[in-house]
């Protein structure tokens, strides 16, 4: 299906977590690239310069609306749960992640290592709904993997909490730097940063297409990486892999309805219906009390990255995607996920062949009869709920421009515990604590609080938090 359509409000724009990523994006807008071509090339771009975050060895969704006909469409490139060929993994291997003063333990390895989507999904979003060439979507990601990207001053300030994962296998070498003395240091902001054999693994995607990772040489070269360390993924997994199509759910909000998958792990929409918008409005106090009752949920970390672009013609894509931390599992410059070791993931039963839970919720928002208002999605593990809940409310129930939304002082929630980033009203940390909560004040917004990606009806805004790049066209 092509996307067409008439002229819409919402500017054309894109907005990502890294420069170089919302480069691309905006480059495949000027060409005459649609929402979703760009939305690919900037996955695919992502996994290049933010790959910290993601890369092809990772999974996600995208949320597509056409405003031909006013629909939404919601794709499945999610890891799955490998094993189809009967091979039980070894135990992977704990590591443990702290962030601020917080703990939080992990696990790689080949053991953790899920059946891969974004390869597909990438292909899938391009086949189904762009307009421009398969080789005007890869060459820019390609491109950047040749040269290197320059490190950006939010992943250099990350690093340090995520070496652990990051600094494994093939990672010593992209993220580490010979310091003089014999020993080495973690890559500086402003430092390039490669992958050495990534530009001909996308010069092989660009020339073979998903093919070259279900049933060809890059899926064989991880699939032997992966058993070699003890996991289960087999070409059996692989070849198995389909793209799949979501049922879409949706949430009142104001005057607007959002769009998200109707299968999120967290229930976004009835979190997001469940909001008062009186108590909303209302501010201070009241405001985070009426967020902290709607937003619970389990304190961990993991790490995605969104996109999201918007055409001249009213199309709109988000697409949201993730290797978890990574798995210390590197093929030819692709790190091997690492979904089966992260804890918030690992609900109910995970039997071989089906899809992981996800946190992640790219959407896009409408009025009621359907035309386009925004478009977004988040990164952030168990923070993307909070922080696009506050993002759209901010938006749609208090008036705030996109920005000023995004930028907004946020909090996250969980088990007897509020975590508040600097700026809420005088009082608030007061009155949640008399309601019976611990409250953590940070003194600084910061990447865990989730990073979001929007366009609205003023333009397109990037995540302060994530040092990201929002382009009009």
């Amino acid at each position: 299906m092509s996307m067409g359509g008439r002229l819409q409000p919402v500017p054309a724009g894109v907005a990502a977590g890294h420069p170089a990523t919302a480069s691309v994006g905006a480059d495949v807008l000027r060409r005459g690239g649609n929402a979703a071509d760009a939305a690919a090339a900037m996955v695919l771009a992502g996994c290049v310069a933010e790959t910290i975050f993601t890369g092809l060895g990772g999974g996600g969704f995208a949320t597509v609306y056409t405003a031909a006909d006013r629909s939404v469409h919601c794709l499945d490139f999610f890891v799955s749960v490998p094993g189809l060929d009967g091979t039980i993994p070894a135990p992977a291997r704990d590591i443990e992640v702290v962030f601020g003063d917080v703990p939080v333990p992990y696990a790689v390895g080949g053991p953790s290592v899920a059946v891969p989507g974004t390869p597909s999904g990438v292909a899938a979003l391009h086949h189904r709904f762009g307009n421009l060439p398969w080789a005007e979507i890869v060459t820019p990601a390609r491109d950047l993997a040749t040269i290197g990207v320059p490190f950006s001053v939010a992943h250099a300030e990350l690093l340090p909490e995520v070496r652990a994962a990051m600094v494994l296998g093939d990672g010593v070498h992209s993220y580490t730097r010979p310091d003089g003395s014999g020993d080495r240091r973690l890559l500086a902001a402003g430092e390039d940063l490669l992958h050495p054999g990534l530009a001909e693994t996308l010069d092989a995607y660009l020339t073979g297409g998903p093919e070259v990772f279900t049933h060809g040489g890059a899926g064989a070269a991880l699939v032997t990486a992966v058993r070699a360390d003890g996991g289960a993924l087999s070409a059996d997994d692989l070849t198995a892999y389909r793209v799949a199509d979501l049922p879409v759910a949706t949430a009142a909000v104001g005057d607007a309805v959002v769009h998200v998958r109707g299968n999120d792990l967290d229930h976004f929409a009835g979190t997001l219906a469940a909001l008062s918008a009186a108590e909303i409005r209302a501010g201070g106090p009241r405001r985070a009390a009426a967020l902290v009752s709607a937003l619970r949920a389990p304190l961990q970390r993991t790490e995605t990255t969104s996109v999201v672009a918007v055409d001249r013609y009213g199309n709109a894509c988000a697409a949201t995607h993730s290797l978890g931390l990574g798995s210390g599992i590197w093929v030819s410059g692709v790190h091997g996920n690492s979904m089966l070791g992260e804890g918030e993931l690992l609900r109910g039963d995970l039997h071989p062949g089906l899809r992981m839970p996800s946190m992640m919720v790219p959407h896009v928002v409408t009025d009621r009869d359907g035309r386009l208002v925004a478009a977004g999605g988040a990164a952030g593990g168990s923070r993307i709920r909070s922080a696009l809940v506050q993002v759209l409310s901010g938006m749609l129930l208090e008036g705030l421009s996109t920005a000023d939304a995004v930028a907004a002082p946020r909090l996250a929630v969980g088990p007897g515990v509020v975590h508040l980033e600097p700026g809420f009203p005088a009082g608030t940390a007061g009155a949640l604590r008399a309601a019976g909560d611990a409250v953590v004040e940070w003194d600084a917004a910061k990447p865990y609080f989730g990073g979001a990606a929007m366009i609205g009806a003023d333009g397109p805004a990037a995540d302060p938090r994530r040092g990201g790049l929002a382009v009009l066209v």
